[in-house]
């Protein structure tokens, strides 16, 4: 159950398992004492020592300023020398923003944000807490809502101009934590194509640390979220707090370290390339951030998020449902394919058991390579000659789903739609246009631009019976202006951009609830909240080898379930990094997420087939589980040779175990391994070896595991219990 206290000037938001305190100080600043694990009651001297307490309990800001307050939202210049999470410049060209509490509100469930995903429940309350500057007629509501079944908060900021001027927010970020002390481990996640989210950890220090992107998207170099973990913190045991956004553009996410040694965090968009022009009775919304506690070590953590995912964050046909194995043909023919050669794909697909047969990149225009049609979303009669919805007939007949790739954010120079539309794609008149992948952005701040995108994919979807869309979105941003923009609103285009695209992707989804979306970004580089909002499900990596998979996958189930990270079985040697590991190995790792073959089935021997028709089956049958059981890390790829992960289901009776050692050691004994999440009680037998050990054995003790000879060795193995 969640709670709103008020008492006097206190404001405690609490449920079951995590506490959220305000204290509303004279003058009305909003103070922020307390976030963490519940607690029953709370004084606030104990954060505000260095305040005067009057006679009737208020705390006065006489003798102390601001720049000693622990605030919820606050501003840069007026007494505060620290860096503020709101900037907005008025007329006379001043920043100095003073927003004091005029009003607090209760409401039941949990908001939406306009033109935003967010977070949805009623299992929720939602704290309001009207704030004003009555110099600048600026105001603003923070809202946090809290969830019954998750130890967070979810923070948004609306502004409004009540003036008779307008404003232009330079600065409004969605989070601001203040904690008292900067005795954390800062994580985040960084890294490059093929090298997603890479785990980073290391002590704050004073000053200004974190990551944030400028590309237009949440990017393959940085996510947009962030973990502090006390230095003891382990995944089972200890405190920690995590951070991410509800959001698929730029992005700041920050830990400023004072000379005191506490701790400011902020989250939201990039105040860099940034503003927004605000008209008299206007109101711009910040997109949302989730916060989260544990003191159950980072694996508290996660399981924290996975429920917001599962529960708040993901909508429709397949927020609950078995994900469809499927084949992509993407590394089995690249751009050289006909009917024939797919239909020939397709039998061995339906054959070995698989349920979706996806068409990759170069169905459309006259697309032989990168170069050229994007943005020309007709069928090529050259290697379609009797068009999508035959072939899509002929798959269906074969028992099979049909999905298909599109990459409708882009135009190529060399296309149709570029010769009619140069102005359609993200420019700077004048300047060359900088192209990537022989690529330009359209420019999805515009209305026109949003409708053709959606009528594109519509069509498709709507003519030719498809029941999958991978949505790819291979460039960043780069000559960053539109030519419908007006010179003073120009720095609005990132974020209208992502408006533009949400409003696209909400249309479609509304309109065919019955097609899985998936999302791709060069892989993972828009692995993020916002999309999974309207994509159940995003391409974890292009990078599809096993042992960087590992690592891969680890990072990123910090914040995302299995059900929402693509995992498919590759070719050998690995297209990415030439390696090759048994299929074994292969198949074992991609079962921790939505499972799928990404090679030509064809070229494999009668033994290789046989295999991949025995993974499919257990695939299967544990399906629900693999997706929608708990997830808990066991051993660190970044730690060591050994990677291991578990999974188990909500009702504690099945459970799915992987462990993978990347190089094989002589004269080993096997590896002992504690598992998590089981039930102490019961007695769980291994299907593969037929042991049998009580939960608290394997929970206390481990488990021992003698792994197959060689590099890449794997093993896999379903615990059920009695």
């Amino acid at each position: 159950m969640v709670e709103i206290l008020r008492e006097d000037r206190l404001i405690h938001l609490r449920n079951d398992s995590a506490s959220y305190i305000i204290y509303l100080l004279e003058g009305g600043i909003a103070a922020h004492l307390y976030f963490g694990k519940r607690v029953e009651g709370f004084n606030p001297a104990s954060m505000l020592r260095h305040y005067d307490l009057r006679e009737d309990g208020a705390f006065s800001l006489q003798g102390c300023t601001l720049d000693h307050t622990p605030q919820e939202y606050p501003s840069h210049g007026l007494g505060d020398l620290r860096e503020g999470a709101l900037s907005v410049v008025q007329k006379d060209g001043t920043r100095s923003v003073d927003l004091r509490v005029t009003g607090v509100e209760v409401v039941d469930g949990k908001r939406g944000i306009p033109g935003l995903p967010a977070t949805y429940g009623d299992n929720a309350k939602t704290l309001l807490l009207h704030m004003k500057d009555a110099l600048l007629g600026l105001e603003a509501t923070l809202s946090y809502a809290m969830f019954d079944d998750v130890a967070g908060v979810m923070r948004s900021v609306q502004l409004r101009n009540a003036s008779d001027s307008d404003l232009v927010i330079e600065r409004a970020y969605s989070l601001c934590l203040e904690l008292p002390d900067s005795r954390y481990d800062l994580i985040t996640l960084s890294g490059a194509w093929s090298r997603e989210r890479e785990i980073n950890r290391r002590p704050l220090m004073m000053g200004e640390q974190g990551v944030s992107s400028l590309k237009g998207a949440t990017s393959l170099h940085s996510s947009n979220m962030l973990f502090l973990a006390r230095p003891e913190t382990t995944e089972a045991q200890g405190e920690a707090i995590g951070a991410a956004l509800v959001y698929s553009g730029n992005f700041k996410a920050s830990v400023h370290v004072d000379a005191h040694r506490t701790s400011r965090v902020f989250l939201g968009l990039n105040d860099v390339d940034f503003a927004w022009k605000l008209t008299p009775g206007a109101t711009f919304n910040t997109p949302e951030a989730v916060v989260v506690y544990s003191d159950e070590g980072l694996d508290g953590m996660s399981r924290a998020f996975h429920r917001v995912c599962a529960e708040h964050i993901v909508r429709g046909k397949y927020a609950k449902a078995p994900r469809p194995i499927l084949l992509n043909n993407w590394e089995a023919t690249y751009f050289g394919f006909n009917e024939e050669k797919l239909l020939k794909i397709a039998r061995t697909a339906a054959d070995v058991g698989v349920e979706l047969f996806v068409l990759d990149d170069g169905w459309f225009g006259h697309r032989d390579d990168d170069t050229s049609s994007l943005g020309d979303w007709y069928v090529d009669a050259n290697k379609l000659p009797h068009g999508m919805k035959h072939l899509t007939d002929q798959v269906h007949a074969m028992g099979l789903k049909f999905g298909l790739w599109f990459e409708p954010e882009m135009v190529c120079p060399v296309s149709e739609l570029y010769k009619k539309h140069p102005d359609w794609a993200i420019h700077i008149a004048g300047r060359e246009p900088v192209q990537a992948r022989q690529q330009l952005t359209l420019d999805l701040s515009r209305e026109d631009v949003q409708d053709y995108v959606h009528q594109c994919v519509a069509s498709h979807l709507r003519e030719d019976g498809i029941d999958y869309v991978k949505w790819d979105m291979n460039r960043n941003f780069s000559n960053i202006g539109s030519a419908l923009l007006p010179a003073d609103q120009q720095k609005e285009l990132p974020h209208r951009y992502m408006l533009g695209l949400y409003r696209v992707m909400e249309k479609l989804v509304n309109e065919f609830p019955d097609v899985l979306f998936e999302s791709c970004s060069s892989g993972g580089g828009r692995f993020d909240l916002g999309m999974l909002h309207y994509m159940p499900q995003t391409w974890t990596s292009d990078n599809t080898d096993a042992l960087c998979r590992c690592r891969i996958q680890y990072a990123t189930s910090l914040v995302f379930p299995p059900f929402a990270m693509g995992s498919h079985v590759s070719a050998v040697p690995n297209h990415q990094t030439g390696r090759v590991t048994p299929i074994e190995t292969r198949g074992a790792v991609a079962m921790s997420g939505c499972f799928g073959y990404e090679l030509d089935l064809n070229t494999l021997s009668a033994e290789e087939l046989d295999k991949v028709r025995a993974q499919v089956k257990r695939v299967k049958e544990l399906r629900q589980t693999l997706l929608y059981g708990d997830f808990h890390r066991l051993l660190s790829p970044y730690e060591g040779n050994d990677t291991a992960w578990l999974t188990v289901s909500p009702d504690k009776l099945e459970a799915v175990f992987m462990f993978t050692r990347a190089q094989a050691q002589s004269y080993a004994y096997p590896a002992l391994i504690r598992l998590r999440g089981l039930a102490a009680d019961r007695v769980y037998t291994i299907v593969e070896t037929g042991e049998s050990y009580t939960g608290a054995e394997l929970m206390n003790a481990g488990v021992s595991v003698r792994l197959p000879w060689g590099d890449a060795a794997s093993v896999s193995w379903t615990l059920r219990a009695k």
